[in-house]
């Protein structure tokens, strides 16, 4: 699986890449970048199976990006991971067609997210992936 990491901070692009590697005990091709500009520029090249998005990034919203990256992709499966862990923001990613909304506290949510069957074929989680 490929996976690629948005946040603008070195260490919590690190702890989510090895909290998915311990988890699933395996080894996924992850991607990471620290701007939002970079992710959406290679998105296309790189064609993540999911990418988790951080919201509060250094020039432009991970809402942004993840907007943009949908435009290019419908199918995208975008995960929003962030310390934002408010009901406004999990209505706007919910809104935006992301497939989760992960606190940064709760990275165990992640896994069953990564998993799951009805993202195989391109199906957004509803909303138990919101809550």
């Amino acid at each position: 699986m490929k996976i690629m990491i948005v946040d603008d901070h070195a260490e919590m692009r690190r702890t989510i890449k090895n909290f998915i590697t311990l988890a699933s005990g395996k080894k996924h091709q992850i991607i990471e970048y620290e701007t939002g500009e970079k992710a959406l520029l290679e998105y296309e090249s790189q064609q993540p199976d999911f990418v988790l998005m951080d919201i509060e990034l250094k020039s432009i919203s991970g809402f942004t990006v993840s907007k943009e990256i949908i435009k290019k992709d419908p199918d995208a499966k975008i995960i929003l991971v962030s310390s934002y862990n408010t009901p406004g923001f999990r209505r706007k990613a919910e809104e935006l067609g992301l497939v989760a909304f992960v606190a940064k506290d709760k990275l165990s949510d992640l896994q069953p997210i990564l998993n799951s069957k009805k993202l195989k074929t391109n199906t957004r989680v509803q909303n138990e992936a919101f809550n």
